[in-house]
Parts: structure tokens; sequence; C-alpha cells
């Protein structure tokens, strides 16, 4: 059976190119209906397209056409129906965030890779997390914190010196960015069913905004962050290249 696929692209030429070329060979069907959604870009246009997607069910397929790529596949134009039924499917499940803000406005997104509080002004953040209502860390000192699911370990977690998640591992990261008191502390490993609270002390003084994939609001009060079991995310990779094998790779390198 031919698969019908809808492509999608980044606006870099780089993907646009990529985009006519694979078009014209394959065909380019309505994302509603299709079997397969083929997006051509960098990673945060693959998080974008997962995002915009969620409700329509459909896996969806990356090609590398922009610099990391972590979350997606090698580029070729050859041979794209054989690698896509052969492609092996990831189920990915988002973080939900809840964030309560000045002027008692809230805003709520969902993240694939995490949601992090960072610092918007000159001295660094004062933070209060709680873990499923007990407060664990009365007093962090920093220039933020973050919550990441195994699929974004790799990312933000990973430079900001956290702990690479196995993909499938009913876990979450709770990791510091540039703790200043207690300096040592990096962080924690958290049940995947666990709802963390920070809360943002000195807020005036040390403003703080939060962001979701990039997706951010400013001057928040309190965040809660949980996982949402009710969104799947179905990520294709080719075989012997998804994602537990890129986290395995990231640890040898």
């Amino acid at each position: 059976m031919t698969l019908r696929i809808a492509f999608c692209a980044s606006s870099a030429p780089i993907a646009q190119s990529a985009r006519a070329a694979l078009s014209r060979r394959y065909g380019d069907h309505a994302e509603e209906g299709a079997d397969v959604i083929v997006a051509l870009g960098g990673d945060g246009f693959m998080l974008n397209t997962l995002h915009r997607t969620q409700d329509l069910h459909v896996p969806v397929y990356g090609m590398n056409r922009g610099t990391v790529g972590f979350l997606m596949n090698e580029y070729s134009e050859h041979a794209l129906d054989e690698r896509l039924s052969a492609a092996e499917e990831a189920v990915l499940n988002p973080l939900f965030m809840r964030a309560h803000c000045g002027k008692d406005l809230v805003h709520e997104a969902l993240a694939i890779n995490e949601v992090s509080l960072l610092r918007a002004g000159a001295q660094a953040a004062r933070l209060r997390i709680s873990v499923d209502g007990r407060v664990r860390m009365a007093d962090l000192v920093c220039d933020g914190a973050l919550v990441a699911t195994p699929a974004g370990s790799t990312a933000y977690n990973y430079s900001a010196h956290g702990p690479i998640l196995p993909i499938g591992s009913d876990v979450l990261a709770l990791t510091a960015v540039a703790a200043f008191r207690p300096r040592r502390w990096r962080g924690a490993l958290l049940p995947k069913t666990a709802e963390v609270t920070i809360e943002v002390l000195e807020h005036e003084k040390r403003p703080v905004m939060a962001e979701a994939d990039a997706r951010g609001v400013r001057d928040v009060r309190r965040v809660h962050i949980r996982s949402e079991p009710g969104v799947a995310h179905r990520v294709l990779f080719d075989p012997g290249h998804g994602l537990e094998e890129r986290l395995l790779q990231e640890q040898f390198v």
C-alpha cells in the first residue's frame, strides 16, 4: 500500500528545497488524513510540528535539514516509502505547565523537552521547590531550574549537567541551572507521576520567566509541572537509530 505522506518544512531555504524535491517524487497530502507527516528542519521545527499536529494522532518522521537534529533522521530523497514502512515508533508524553504570573494571569502549555524557570534580571533567582505538596528545597539561589522528560534530557538539561534518562523510563529530571546556594546541588530524579511546584521568592526584586519548549512567559510567581499521559506524540526513527540508541551514544562520546 502506498503511504499518504504530508510534508512540512521550516523556513530555511535548504528545508524548503528538500520539501519541493520530495513532494515532486512522493506526492504531498494534507496532514489531515495522512498516514505519516515528514518534518524537514531541525529539532526546534520538529518540536513545533509535534505540538501543532498533536490532535491528529499521526506519526511524525523528521529528516534533518537543520543543525543538531537529535530528533531527526538522516536526510535522503531515496527510498523514503521503504524507510517509513520500516521505521520504529517512540511515544513521548509531554509535560504540562501551569504558570501563575503577575496581575493574576495564568498560562498553560505543554513541553516535550522541558519546562524551565530562568532569572529575568540582574540578580540570581530564589526558588522554593515542592514535590507532591512537600517542600524539598526551601531556598535555592540560582540562575534557574528545569524539569526535563527523558526525550528532553539530552537538550538544555544535559547542558546544565543534568542526567541523561533512558527513553521509556518513568522518571523526570529536576535540574538546577548554575546553583549558588546550595552551591553543589545539581538536582534530583523524580517519578514520572510527581507534581513539581516551584515558587519564586522575592519576585519583584528577582524576576523570573518560565519556558515550555522555548515558549516563554514573564513575571512568574509560581509554576506547577507534571507529566501529561493523556497526550502521546508518535515519533518515527530509522531502525537502529532511535532515541534509545542516540541517548546511549551521547553518554559515550
